[in-house]
């Protein structure tokens, strides 16, 4: 009997749950990139969110919620991985932007 468990992730204060979005496999020629060529994802979805920061003993909270699609810091975050999906732990002030629109995908070099 195999017992599959769900694994929950709550991030500690001032650090949210990210899942990056893909980097795209093949360019515009058509030619295929090994993992090693792709370029790290710097946007995806927030799936949870710590409690406030404390910077400077005040309370900091986030601009961004969950569900929101943000833009952070190229090499920003640890990655983790889930049950064979990867995420990122990003924390607070590695967040730039949230991006305000459903079908966008931003090239960040």
């Amino acid at each position: 009997m195999v017992v599959k468990r769900s694994v929950k992730i709550k991030p500690l204060s001032g650090y949210a749950l990210v899942e990056p979005q893909e980097a795209e496999e093949v360019t515009t020629s058509g030619i295929v990139l090994p993992d090693t060529a792709q370029e790290k994802p710097a946007q995806g979805k927030v799936l949870a969110v710590g409690g406030p920061a404390i910077v400077e003993g005040k309370e900091v909270k986030p601009e961004f919620k969950v569900g929101d699609l943000v833009l952070y810091k190229k090499w920003g975050g640890d990655e983790i991985k889930i049950e064979g999906n990867e995420y990122k732990i990003v924390k607070f002030e590695d967040v730039m932007a949230i991006i305000d629109s459903d079908n966008l995908a931003l090239k960040v070099s």
